[in-house]
C-alpha cells in the first residue's frame, strides 16, 4: 500500500515522466527465487536500486529466464466471502472459462476470502462473471504464482525476507513473488 501511495504521488506531482515496468528475477537462499516487478520512470535508478537491495541482503540476481519458467502469470481475484462453487462453474462455463481454481481461505479476523486463479487471459472475463454473479467487491491483480513452491529452514526464510522487505521499500518496486511455501 505504501508503494502505492508513493507511485500515486508521483504521479500527480508535474514533473512526473513516462513510466516503463520490468521484471527482475533473483535468487535467495535454500532455493527461493523472487519475481521482482517494478515500474519506474527511471529505469537505471530502478535496476541500480534492485541489484544492491539484493546484493546487500546477499541474494543473487538471476538471469532473464532463469526463474520465470518456474512461475506461471495467473489473474487473482478475491471476493470476500465464500463463493457458491457451482454456481461459479456454471457462470464461468458460459462466460468461456475453462479452467479455474477455487480456494476459500478462512480468517477469524476478516471473515472468509474466495480466492480465484484463472489464466492472465481470461482474468477479466472471470471479473465480469464474478460482478455478474452479484460480487460486487472484488479485487483483481495479476502475479506469478509458483509452479513448484519450496519448504525453506526458518533461518533460510528469514534471510529471504529480509531480501523481500528490502525490495519492497524501494519506491519503483511494485511487488515480489516467491516461491517459499511457508
Amino acid at each position: 500500500m505504501q508503494n502505492i501511495n508513493r507511485a500515486i504521488k508521483r504521479a500527480s506531482e508535474g514533473s512526473a515522466g513516462n513510466f516503463s515496468e520490468s521484471t527482475f528475477e533473483a535468487y535467495g537462499f535454500g532455493g527461493a527465487s523472487f519475481v521482482i516487478n517494478v515500474n519506474t520512470d527511471n529505469d537505471n535508478r530502478a535496476n541500480s536500486d534492485v541489484r544492491v537491495a539484493v546484493g546487500k541482503n546477499k541474494g543473487k540476481m538471476a538471469e532473464m529466464g532463469s526463474v520465470l519458467f518456474m512461475y506461471d502469470r495467473k489473474g487473482v481475484l478475491e471476493v470476500s466471502g465464500v463463493v457458491d462453487e457451482e454456481a461459479l462453474l456454471e457462470a464461468a462455463i458460459e462466460s468461456g472459462i475453462d479452467e479455474y481454481e477455487l480456494e476459500v481461505e478462512k480468517d477469524e479476523a476478516d471473515g472468509d476470502l474466495s480466492v480465484i486463479y484463472v489464466d492472465s487471459q481470461d482474468a477479466g472475463a472471470m471479473m465480469n462473471t464474478l460482478q455478474g454473479m452479484g460480487y460486487e467487491k472484488c479485487k483483481m491483480e495479476l502475479k506469478y504464482i509458483s509452479k513448484a513452491p519450496v519448504e525453506v529452514t526458518d533461518e533460510d526464510f528469514e534471510l529471504n525476507m529480509k531480501i523481500v522487505d528490502a525490495l519492497e521499500e524501494l519506491d519503483d518496486v511494485d511487488s515480489v513473488e516467491h516461491n517459499m511455501s511457508n
